[in-house]
């Protein structure tokens, strides 16, 4: 994720939730977005299976200032950060539960 506004890390208090002791799935989300409730049943699904991550979603229309600075462009996008809050994988559309595991493996 490199451009203008590249942003690597993330705190709790840019995302309004704490970070998962191990890794945080972030989703990006509106409130007409089908593929939006897919996604957050998957990630909380993940969320909950595996010690110290956390699943946090954004409002994308409510905060728009982050949305633009991070270049989200579609919902639902997910960004998976590790312990420290550094990004370390980005994806739009609804991902597969597999998906999402493989991608925790890169952030713990």
């Amino acid at each position: 994720m490199d451009g203008p506004n590249d942003v690597r890390r993330l705190d709790a208090a840019q995302l309004g939730a704490a970070l998962g002791e191990r890794a945080t799935l972030v989703q990006f989300s509106s409130a007409f977005c089908q593929p939006c409730r897919a996604t957050r049943r998957t990630l909380a699904q993940v969320a909950g299976m595996v010690d110290g991550v956390a699943h946090i979603e954004i409002d994308a229309e409510a905060h728009l200032a982050l949305v633009r600075r991070l270049e989200i462009t579609r919902t639902p996008t997910v960004l998976v950060l590790d312990a420290a809050g550094e990004v370390v994988r980005r994806a739009s559309g609804a991902p597969r539960t597999a998906d999402v595991v493989a991608a925790l493996g890169r952030a713990v």
